[in-house]
């Protein structure tokens, strides 16, 4: 007992998240094993299970098979469970557990609170986690009732009542599970391609997931000020705006004017070329079918699906202020600035390293997790790259990949979508141990690049 004590006062706080979203997955996946799971009485194979609940607890929405077709009601209700604490974070549900319970958050549970949500500061963790929680409830209560209004008509009122629940917290916390496969299994939002309530509701509740808490609480204290924002606020914002409007703009002029698209009215081609540049945002669900799209537009998605959401959301991928950070530092090297500038802003200098190590180990994530994957099952390469893309940045667009890939190739997708909802740097602070900043510095010398 004493050795045990031990080990958890020396676990890092990035240790805390590793092991806690592990040990979420694990629960999960047995329970999705239980008889009582699967529609057959048989229960999920146990790699079945672990696949499913490491996409619901990564908030990733890759499946090997209809949620719907195969789940019962508690194999649904675990799923959605599952996608709720990964959307909401482990630590931010353990920290609303203690304080419901009455016991006291110690500064070793702030700070991890602290990194779990990329808050700059511990100060005023309570605080910030039940503005999280009132949010997250508000947010996803409204998208219910409004996608049940559209869903209830269709499907009677518990089952309607049921979707509408599900959908809003799987659009809120970007995850992409859907329900309609008792329509047609794996078609997503296909048959509400036009509908321009569950297409704005949806894409609403994508958005607002993924710009992250710390951009809520900013606009909800400055309002529509935008010159009172932080600065990461005015990035996050400008360019999620940035990363929606001109894809949509190439999805619509390019893409659906494709022959695979001719039958499609232009209302449809409108909302499906908007719909096409918000799913991205790491939500996963997909209005048309994404086998059918060009070379030119999966290679637009999976730069989408790499950029991802913001820090501290519930979205995954590089994040958006990272390519940002990487977009500004170009400009600013065209330009012969001294360091990177923006709204009248200098970035410090260690901005810089944390984007090119996570670009650098998400691109390299998902590249050899392809090459394996490609190799291994002998698929084309840019499929592979397009479902190890949406598995690393948690999004769940799919080709079909996953449910006929070999075992080997899910073990790959598992640890690429764990990878992914952690966050590289997270991983990377959870193998060191009492890291120390060097005392001394090797001497300097330039070489030469381009």
């Amino acid at each position: 007992m004493g050795l045990f004590s031990k080990m958890l006062k020396n676990i890092t706080p990035a240790q805390v998240i590793t092991l806690g979203f592990a040990a979420i997955i694990l629960a999960g996946a047995l329970l999705l094993c239980l008889p009582i799971s699967t529609r057959d009485g048989m229960g999920a194979p146990f790699w079945d299970a672990l696949f499913t609940a490491t996409s619901a607890t990564c908030v990733t929405g890759l499946i090997l098979h209809d949620t719907f077709s195969y789940w019962t009601f508690f194999g649904q209700l675990v799923i959605i469970t599952l996608i709720q604490i990964g959307g909401m974070g482990v630590v931010t549900v353990a920290i609303t557990i203690f304080v419901l319970s009455g016991k006291r958050i110690g500064l070793k549970q702030r700070i991890i609170m602290q990194e779990s949500i990329s808050l700059s500061q511990n100060g005023g963790i309570i605080r910030f986690t039940g503005f999280i929680l009132r949010g997250m409830i508000i947010i996803e209560a409204i998208g219910a009732i409004l996608l049940a209004y559209r869903f209830i008509p269709r499907m009677g009122v518990v089952e309607g009542t049921w979707a509408g629940i599900f959908h809003s917290i799987s659009a809120f916390c970007n995850a992409g599970f859907d329900l309609m496969g008792q329509f047609k299994p794996y078609d997503s939002l296909c048959y509400y391609i036009a509908d321009p309530l569950v297409n704005t509701v949806i894409m609403l509740l994508i958005i607002i997931g993924g710009i992250g808490f710390l951009v809520w609480e900013d606009i909800c204290r400055h309002k529509l000020h935008f010159r009172l924002y932080r600065l990461q606020t005015k990035l996050v914002l400008v360019t999620t705006f940035c990363i929606i409007l001109f894809p949509a703009l190439f999805f619509f002029f390019y893409e659906m004017s494709l022959p695979q698209w001719a039958e499609l009215s232009l209302p449809e081609k409108v909302w499906a070329a908007l719909f096409q540049s918000v799913t991205p945002r790491t939500a996963g669900f997909n209005t048309i079918d994404q086998t059918a799209l060009s070379t030119e537009s999966s290679i637009v998605t999976i730069i989408l699906m790499l950029i991802g959401g913001s820090p501290g959301s519930t979205a995954g991928g590089i994040k958006t202020t990272s390519f940002a950070v990487m977009l500004l530092c170009t400009i600013s090297f065209i330009r012969r600035k001294g360091g990177i500038e923006v709204f009248d802003r200098r970035l410090p200098g260690s901005v810089l390293p944390n984007a090119v190590t996570l670009v650098v180990l998400y691109f390299s994530g998902m590249l050899l997790g392809a090459m394996f994957i490609s190799i291994r099952d002998g698929l084309p390469l840019l499929q592979c790259c397009y479902e190890t893309t949406s598995a690393i940045a948690t999004v769940g667009l799919s080709v079909g990949i996953s449910s006929e890939a070999s075992l080997p190739s899910r073990i790959v997708l598992i640890a690429l979508m764990y990878l992914g909802r952690l966050g590289g740097l997270t991983l990377l602070y959870a193998m060191q141990r009492n890291y120390r900043a060097p005392l001394s510095r090797k001497p300097e010398e330039s070489v030469t690049v381009g």
